[in-house]
């Protein structure tokens, strides 16, 4: 079944809103990316108003901000230490905004939406 986008079915109280139209295609929601950790892998998609979007589907490359030398570096990930969205992506290697994450430098935070912009931005802990 295709995931929605669109309000809940069910008010607060526990009664059923009634529908007043069918779903329409851009109330569908896409599917999450779970950008992994391995070479780098791109793919673009076409978004509303003839935009476009890359999801970063894997990397292995942060742009991570120092905060000491104020530099941006471009360092490479080791491993993936800790992760707020779920413990289980921990094993799986899935980088998502909040994920602490092993660099060269040492521990690093992700900051930015990986699966929605193209690519990993990061701030050394």
């Amino acid at each position: 079944m295709a995931k929605s986008r669109e309000r809940s079915k069910r008010k607060i109280t526990g009664g059923l809103y009634r529908d007043y139209r069918k779903k329409r295609k851009y109330m569908l929601a896409g599917v999450p990316t779970l950008t992994r950790l391995d070479k780098i892998k791109l793919k673009k998609i076409k978004t509303t108003g003839g935009n476009k979007k890359v999801k970063t589907l894997t990397n292995d490359t942060a742009n991570v901000y120092d905060s000491k030398q104020k530099k941006c570096l471009k360092l490479k990930i080791k491993k993936v230490l800790e992760n707020p969205a779920n413990r289980h992506f921990v094993r799986r290697n899935i980088l998502t905004k909040g994920t602490i994450i092993e660099t060269e430098k040492g521990k690093a935070i992700i900051t930015s939406r990986v699966g929605q912009e193209g690519t990993i931005n990061a701030k050394l802990l």
